[in-house]
């Protein structure tokens, strides 16, 4: 699997793990749900959020990671 990047939209992250959403909630990323949301970038999100990207980023391939092994 390819890693997530800052570009990986919100809706393709929660295609390929559902179990993100955790992740993204636990910053205050509460509308993963909304049909805009799906069409937004971790990076658009995290601005909006006021959240560190390259954080977000290292923690979701992280989790994916472990949940590959």
């Amino acid at each position: 699997m390819s890693k997530v990047t800052k570009d990986t939209l919100i809706g393709e992250v929660l295609q390929i793990n559902p179990g993100v959403a955790t992740i993204l909630t636990d910053i205050g990323m509460h509308c993963i749900g909304c049909p805009g949301a799906q069409m937004e970038s971790l990076e658009m999100a995290c601005n909006v959020h006021e959240a560190d990207v390259d954080a977000l980023v290292a923690n979701i391939n992280a989790y994916l990671e472990g949940k590959e092994s």
